[in-house]
């Protein structure tokens, strides 16, 4: 009886060990960062958003061309960090939730599924997180956004 748990044992454990690990806390984070370094030498348009200072950034290469106040998604909604696209633009959309349903929100950018870079009319709170996990902005800086980024940019957010 001993040798089959003892067998089992060595078994499970082997295959066990032959799994890849588990990534570690600052892989994302060199991930981005070797990101961000090979996006500021290609010279291309990106954005960039800074959850801890509310700000972002959009850039060509290394040459920053605009820096905004944004609000980010409030405690309990997090807004997802790492390294994303845009995926798809909307002059209007209407954006809905368990408890919101906004209509007519100005100048979206998905870049991870429901999650976006848009205009917000409904505060002018900007500096704090409060919203719904989505990059708030002002709507002027919405709208030079839109019209600056195109589908594909590359959308970093760092903590």
């Amino acid at each position: 009886m001993n040798r089959v748990i003892t067998a089992s044992l060595v078994m499970a454990f082997a295959s066990f060990s032959m799994l890849e690990p588990l990534p570690s806390p600052a892989q994302p984070h060199n991930r981005i960062s070797s990101r961000v370094e090979e996006l500021e030498r290609s010279g291309k348009k990106w954005i960039e958003i800074r959850l801890n200072s509310q700000r972002l950034f959009a850039w060509e290469g290394d040459r920053r061309v605009l820096a905004v106040i944004i609000s980010s998604g409030r405690a309990g909604m997090g807004t997802p960090t790492g390294v994303f696209a845009v995926q798809s633009k909307h002059r209007t959309a209407r954006m809905q939730g368990d408890n919101y349903d906004v209509p007519d929100v100005p100048h979206v950018m998905y870049y991870d599924g429901n999650y976006g870079i848009h205009g917000t009319y409904w505060h002018s709170n900007f500096g704090t997180p409060m919203s719904h996990g989505c990059i708030n902005v002002a709507t002027d800086h919405a709208k030079t956004i839109f019209e600056w980024a195109s589908v594909g940019t590359p959308v970093v957010v760092r903590p």
